[in-house]
């Protein structure tokens, strides 16, 4: 299915690695409130939930952003890649519906005896994010306007200008677990796609 859309290291420093972002999140936060930014890319009041074993990405940035919807202003940290490999992907997504309750929508893909579900121009819009990671040649503190690893800020995106970015030749992340407010990409190919959706609440975790 094709469709167009929008060094190893312990947990521990992995963190140490990712808090820099959140804090750049934070600010942007300020920046909206104070009028300095206005807020552009327009999402659902529902976030999402996505679990992977794998992913390996190459070209890999990460900045903080601004999502905005009816539900209000969500600072984000981007995850934006050139390309990325994904192994035994799970989505899913509940919405509550007014009488009849929560409905989930669960999808999965690049699980066992398929191929890998492969992206290309592949950006997530995380506010909270778990997995084990290693990175290949990683540049931290990189101003988000000057990197030249990885696909660089999305069309559209509202970030503070020069604001902090890290970047990567390479990136794998493990047991990725991870909340997202949207995921875009150039060329999404899910194989092994299956979808599911049932009454209640049935997460990937």
């Amino acid at each position: 299915m094709e469709s167009v859309a929008r060094g190893g290291t312990r947990w521990k420093r992995f963190a140490v690695v990712m808090v820099p972002s959140v804090a750049a999140t934070a600010a942007i936060g300020v920046a909206l409130s104070q009028g300095a930014l206005a807020a552009s890319f327009s999402v659902s009041g529902q976030q999402f939930k996505v679990t992977a074993k794998q992913l390996d990405g190459t070209g890999f940035v990460q900045y903080g952003a601004m999502d905005s919807g009816k539900s209000g202003n969500h600072p984000v940290a981007v995850v934006g890649m050139d390309s990325a490999k994904i192994t035994n992907l799970c989505q899913s997504v509940v919405v509550p519906v007014p009488v009849f309750g929560d409905i989930s929508m669960v999808l999965k893909a690049g699980g066992k005896g398929s191929p890998r579900v492969e992206a290309k121009k592949l950006y997530i819009d995380a506010d909270d994010l778990r997995a084990n990671a290693t990175f290949t040649n990683v540049d931290i503190g990189v101003s988000v306007d000057r990197t030249t690893k990885g696909p660089g800020p999305a069309k559209g995106d509202k970030y503070v200008p020069d604001s902090f970015a890290q970047q990567a030749d390479k990136v794998r992340f493990t047991d990725v677990k991870q909340r997202a407010w949207a995921t875009t990409a150039g060329t999404f190919k899910l194989s092994g796609l299956g979808m599911s959706v049932k009454k209640g609440k049935h997460e990937c975790y």
